[in-house]
């Protein structure tokens, strides 16, 4: 699809007026205190928003209305334990770090343990931050790439680039003034696409009968106090593994410390994470309510079977164009049945609809599996197709391995694995809000969203890759010179250290594959490890018996099970962070008799 100029002109306006004001605002800052810490002076406003925005990437934008779209309200429940988290941050975690002031995290850990434990803490941190800076790039990438038909690595290389400028040029203080523009753009945006939204739904179908609408085809389930295990959202997960997520992260994961330990108080910085903890639960409400929206909009006009126009494309041009149109009669049948319906149930409350409705819905649902088994299947066919032609000629060019014949076609079967990594996709819900901006947004809007887009994935990477370099400076590079460097130094290690991380972070988004759920994903790869993070941490605060070499011995062993845990799909993956945090704490409280007895034996 073609941008109008418009469309193009908000987009680089907005886009360009934030780095330049990021690296204008903050030129100049060499002393340590100024480029990783802020210089002290953020206020506890900017620190709640900066907090905010790290958190809120493109992926919350492009997968949770999806995620809503397709499953309804139930993913806010992932949310609840947020603001208790916050509490025992503010009362246990901040008073700490501002008393130690500390540039990190892990630097408290190595006067309450070892050099040892500090490094293995840091490292994990570097592993699942650095992969999540990359996917953070990836998610908008790939799929703007999909739908406008962008080159990725393009797009990847031009977002990683943005992003690198002003977060090299100002460090810390430039992540944390550019993010107050990036949620300001990011909310009027989101504003925009709700009140458009419901302006393009039926005149006669007001906002309450919207709700009423997506709640008969079960949209609107909110709360689920079940203790089902295969139940990835409900409120006991949310409360429980939620809470323990939240405080991994945001007490733990120095790309979020780093905005906190900015402020100029222990006051601001408490206020910044409670008003953060206020608002993200009703921000995300209002992202998955716009998601919601555009489902109902969607029961008046009619939706495709699969949202990405390139899958949909590759099966009606493969030997399953027949099934495929096959389904696709199905479902407009099946539209037309359920827009009667809902027009009805527009005009009377009579339960034997949404019943009927429910039903529908569920068929639909059933027709959307069944293309994306078509498509896969579409998919599949035609990489095996090529696989075998390439095959087959580079074995009839086999006895000359170093002809230009040779190397081509060797070249060519090289293009085709990475083709059929990337094009081999059937899951559309991350790419329904971006395909309902482009066919129904007016001029200007477009721009304004796919800003919002870009804004978000740049504000999270620029707290991770700002996060990452400081990790590596503090924790490692800086702990491990034999003397002590001066500041000016560290400022420029620092530096260099952002722009290999960044450099990285598009490397990884290059070399990303889309997961089933982006959202997900990222919080997937966190719960893997910060479980064992903040168990390392609780250790630190509240068990003063335990020592290094307990602590150092489980985190390795807690680590190795948790991974073999996820990987064999034990529990659903928010249960990780409960399961991590308590599995070290347990394995350092029972080492410890032995490890003392150990030493008594060897002294």
């Amino acid at each position: 699809m073609q941008l109008n100029w418009i469309d193009w002109a908000v987009l680089a306006i907005t886009l360009l007026s934030i780095v330049g004001y990021g690296t204008w605002k903050t030129r100049g800052r060499n002393s340590a205190q100024d480029y990783i810490k802020g210089g002290n002076s953020t206020k506890w406003w900017t620190v709640g928003l900066s907090v905010m925005a790290t958190q809120a990437s493109a992926i919350t934008f492009l997968s949770t209305t999806g995620q809503a779209f397709s499953d309804g309200m139930g993913f806010v429940q992932f949310y609840f334990g947020l603001p208790i988290a916050m509490v025992v941050i503010c009362m246990v975690f901040i008073p700490l770090y501002h008393k130690l002031k500390v540039y990190t995290a892990y630097e408290f850990l190595e006067s309450r343990f070892d050099l040892k434990t500090r490094t293995l803490t840091a490292i994990l941190f570097l592993i699942q931050r650095g992969l999540a800076a990359g996917i953070t790039i990836f998610a908008p990438a790939i799929i703007l790439s999909v739908v406008l038909g962008w080159n990725i690595t393009y797009l990847n290389i031009a977002i990683g680039i943005l992003v690198i400028i002003y977060t090299v040029s100002g460090g810390t203080k430039a992540v944390t003034v550019t993010q107050k523009q990036q949620m300001f753009v990011i909310f009027a945006g989101m504003l925009a696409a709700l009140f458009i939204t419901l302006n393009l739904i039926p005149d006669d179908v007001s906002f309450t009968k919207a709700i009423d609408i997506a709640g008969s085809n079960g949209r609107m389930e909110i709360l689920d106090f079940s203790f089902d295990l295969e139940n990835r959202y409900t409120v006991w997960s949310g409360l429980i593994g939620g809470t323990f997520l939240a405080l991994a992260y945001f007490g733990t994961d120095q790309s979020q410390v780093q905005r906190y330990l900015s402020a100029k108080s222990v006051k601001e910085m408490q206020m910044g994470l409670i008003f953060n903890g206020l608002l993200k639960v009703p921000m995300q409400f209002f992202i998955l309510l716009v998601g919601i929206m555009v489902f109902v909009f969607y029961q008046f006009n009619p939706p495709p079977l699969n949202f990405i126009d390139s899958s949909t494309k590759a099966v009606l041009t493969s030997k399953y164009s027949q099934e495929y149109q096959t389904l696709q009669e199905k479902q407009n049948t099946l539209f037309n049945n359920k827009k009667a319906i809902t027009l009805e149930l527009t005009k009377t409350d009579d339960n034997n609809l949404r019943q009927e409705l429910f039903q529908l819905d569920s068929i639909e649902k059933t027709y959307r599996q069944e293309s994306k088994y078509l498509i896969k299947r579409a998919i599949d066919t035609a990489y095996a197709n090529k696989y075998d032609r390439i095959s087959n000629e580079l074995l009839v060019l086999n006895n000359d391995k170093n002809s230009i014949a040779y190397k081509e076609k060797e070249a060519e079967l090289i293009s085709w694995y990475k083709e059929s990594a990337k094009d081999t996709k059937t899951n559309d819900r991350d790419y329904m809000f971006i395909t309902f901006i482009l066919k129904y947004l007016p001029k200007g809007l477009i721009g304004l969203l796919l800003a919002v887009i870009l804004s978000a994935a740049m504000s999270s990477t620029a707290s991770e890759i700002n996060a990452l370099a400081t990790i590596t400076s503090i924790d490692l590079y800086g702990r491990s010179l034999k003397e002590n460097k001066d500041e000016k130094h560290m400022v420029n290690a620092t530096k260099i250290f952002t722009l290999i991380w960044g450099i990285i972070a598009i490397v990884i988004a290059c070399f990303a594959n889309l997961a089933e759920n982006l959202i997900q994903l990222v919080n997937i790869i966190g719960s893997i490890f910060y479980g064992n993070v903040l168990g390392i941490f609780l250790l630190a605060f509240f068990f003063k018996h335990i020592k290094a070499n307990a602590v150092f011995t489980a985190a390795i062993i807690t680590q190795i099970i948790v991974i073999i845990g996820w990987w064999f799909d034990w529990m659903p993956y928010l249960w990780l962070n409960l399961f991590g945090c308590a599995l070290v704490m347990l394995i350092a409280i029972t080492l410890q008799p032995f490890i003392r007895i150990k030493n008594i034996t060897h002294v």
